[in-house]
Parts: C-alpha cells; sequence; structure tokens
C-alpha cells in the first residue's frame, strides 16, 4: 500500500470528487477529526429509537390526583421501546431524546389548570399547565437525556375542575391522533 500526501484535492473538472468504488471502504482512523464547512448527506445516523402511542379509550382522571395516562396501542415502534401493557416508553439507549404528548380533557367545563406531566424513572421532570378552555386540549414536548439503559419514562395528566373529567380517547372520536404520546432520539447532540 502506497501512501500520497497532499494538502487538498479537487476534481480535475466539474464540482464532484468521488472517492473509492462502489464496494469499496473508506477508513478514517481512530484519532482522526472530521471537519464538516459544507452539507453532509447519507451519514450521520438515524432518529431511533422511536415511537408514537394513542388511547384506544376514555380514561377518567380524578379531580387533583395526578393520574397516570395509558396509551394502548402503538403507531410506530422502532426497536419496540413502548410497552402497551404499562405504558412505559424505555429507549435502551443513552443519549437525547425529544419527547411529548397531547390530548384533552372531555369536558366543556372551564378549569384553571390542567396538567400534562413527563415522569422519568417515577419522578416528574416536566410540566406544562394550561386553562382548560372548552375541551381544547393541549401538548408537552420537551428534550430529555437518558443517561442508563433502564430509564422510562410515563405521563401523567393532572387537572383541578371540582370533579372528575375524562381523557377523550378513540372512543368518543375514533381518529388515533386524538391522545398520543410520543418521542425520537435526537442525532449529533
Amino acid at each position: 500500500m502506497a501512501t500520497l500526501f497532499v494538502d487538498k484535492i479537487d476534481p480535475q473538472s466539474g464540482t464532484s470528487l468521488e472517492i473509492g468504488s462502489s464496494g469499496d471502504t473508506i477508513t478514517i482512523p481512530s484519532g482522526a477529526t472530521i471537519t464538516n464547512n459544507g452539507t453532509q448527506t447519507g451519514f450521520g445516523g438515524t432518529n431511533t429509537p422511536a415511537f408514537v402511542a394513542y388511547k384506544t379509550s376514555n380514561q377518567s382522571i380524578s379531580n387533583t390526583t395526578a393520574t397516570k395516562i395509558t396509551f394502548e396501542a402503538e403507531q410506530v415502534d422502532s426497536g419496540s421501546v413502548y410497552d402497551t401493557s404499562n405504558s412505559r416508553f424505555t429507549p435502551g439507549e443513552t443519549g437525547y431524546y425529544w419527547i411529548g404528548a397531547r390530548w384533552r380533557y372531555d369536558t366543556g367545563t372551564d378549569f384553571d389548570t390542567a396538567q400534562y406531566q413527563i415522569y422519568k424513572n417515577g419522578s416528574i421532570i416536566a410540566k406544562s399547565t394550561f386553562i382548560n378552555q372548552n375541551s381544547n386540549g393541549g401538548f408537552l414536548n420537551t428534550i430529555v437525556y437518558t443517561g442508563s439503559t433502564s430509564d422510562y419514562y410515563e405521563m401523567y395528566g393532572y387537572q383541578n375542575k371540582g370533579s372528575s373529567t375524562t381523557i377523550n380517547g378513540d372512543s368518543t372520536y375514533p381518529e388515533q391522533d386524538q391522545a398520543q404520546f410520543y418521542a425520537f432520539k435526537i442525532i449529533g447532540l
């Protein structure tokens, strides 16, 4: 094998440069750094694992009680990271994740505190609070860091209507997007 020493390689004509041929393996040695000052295509990873789960039935939420929200079915689940039996997202890989949910409290009664809460390993780590007006619903999206392959995430709801209310699921409106829980891995952080 011969070594070629150069400081810059330019195409002989045109604006494209090809290194190697189809089927070749191009090796970057350990300790080398690739600096990208332009546009990259064709490499960089994928945003998986990822999932989208949804409710298949309405769920009653008690007044002033944080209640775990169940999402009983899946639209997407790359890597089998969402468990419909316990409504948990367990990424199984360390890294940063975009995670969130949306639903609506199925009541025409306005009330001051409607919350979406994200729990990590049994403790609340993020919440979104809004005023519920005429069943308008809301959402919570955030970025979380998963530092252990056993970390897991769940969604909770909280409301202060003065009595129990319902989170709308597939039983009233037959669209699978009435109530969703979702996440995907962020590449490049």
